[in-house]
C-alpha cells in the first residue's frame, strides 16, 4: 500500500518534476497539492500567478488543492503558524510526509525538515541533488510546457519574463544563472504536459515591476 504524501506546490517546473518523479514511485501516492497564496493579491506567493490559474492547474492534474493564505507583509511567524494549522489537519487525514521540489539548497531543506519534525512529519525530496541543467532538459524533453512568471532583474534581463521555457531559453541564460532558477533567479508556471488531463488555458499579459522583481501576469483564457 503506497504512503499518502502531500506535495508542496508552487505551480512551477521544479514542483512539476517532483510530481512526475512521485508519480513513477510505487512507494507514494500524492494526496493533494499544498500552495501558499498571498491573500492581498489572490496570487501564488513569490510567483504572482492568479489563484484561478492555480486552481485550474490542479483540476487539469486531477489532484486536490490545499491553499494556505498569508498577508503580503507576512512574517515567518505568521507563515509558520498558518502552515502548521494546515499540516495538523493533514495529519488527521492520515498524511505524515510532505514532498518538496528543492534541488540543492541545504539551508532550505534543513528549515523544512525542522518545521516538519515539530509535528512528527518527515520531508521527501524527489529531485534532490539532480543536476540542474539535466533536470531542465528533461523537463523540456518530457513535453512539459511552462512560462517564466517572475524574475530577479539583478541577474536576469526583464525581457525573459513571459518567455516559454525551451532549449532556446536555456541556451540564452546568462552565465551563473541556474538553469532551474534554484537560487531565485526566476519562477515559472506549468500549463501543459504528460501529467495533464488538458492544458491550462492562459496567455501572456502585462509585465510589471513590484518589490524588486518583475512579474508576467498570465491571463486565463
Amino acid at each position: 500500500m503506497p504512503e499518502k504524501i502531500l506535495l508542496s506546490w508552487s505551480g512551477g517546473k521544479d514542483s512539476m518534476m517532483a510530481l512526475y518523479e512521485l508519480s513513477r514511485d510505487p512507494a507514494y501516492t500524492v494526496s493533494a497539492l499544498l500552495t501558499t497564496v498571498t491573500e492581498d493579491y489572490d496570487r501564488i506567493s513569490m510567483h504572482g500567478v492568479r489563484r484561478s490559474l492555480l486552481e485550474e492547474q490542479a483540476r487539469a492534474l486531477g489532484l486536490p488543492l490545499k491553499q494556505v493564505y498569508i498577508p503580503k507583509q507576512s512574517t515567518n511567524e505568521i507563515y509558520e503558524s498558518r502552515m502548521r494549522a494546515t499540516l495538523e489537519q493533514v495529519i488527521k487525514e492520515g498524511v505524515h510526509s510532505v514532498a518538496f521540489g528543492d534541488i540543492f539548497l541545504e539551508d532550505l531543506r534543513k528549515y523544512r525538515e525542522g518545521n516538519l519534525a515539530l509535528l512528527g512529519m518527515k520531508g521527501v525530496f524527489p529531485i534532490w541533488k539532480r543536476d540542474s541543467a539535466e533536470l531542465a532538459r528533461t523537463f523540456i524533453e518530457l513535453g512539459f510546457k511552462a512560462a517564466v512568471v517572475s524574475l530577479d532583474p539583478k541577474v536576469l534581463d526583464p525581457s525573459f519574463a513571459g518567455r516559454v521555457i525551451n532549449q532556446e531559453f536555456l541556451d540564452q541564460l546568462p552565465p551563473g544563472v541556474d538553469p532551474c532558477g534554484e537560487n531565485g533567479e526566476f519562477h515559472s508556471f506549468v500549463y501543459d504536459g504528460p501529467l495533464f488531463q488538458q492544458a491550462v488555458g492562459c496567455t501572456i499579459g502585462e509585465v510589471v515591476a513590484r518589490d524588486s522583481f518583475y512579474f508576467c501576469d498570465l491571463m486565463p483564457t
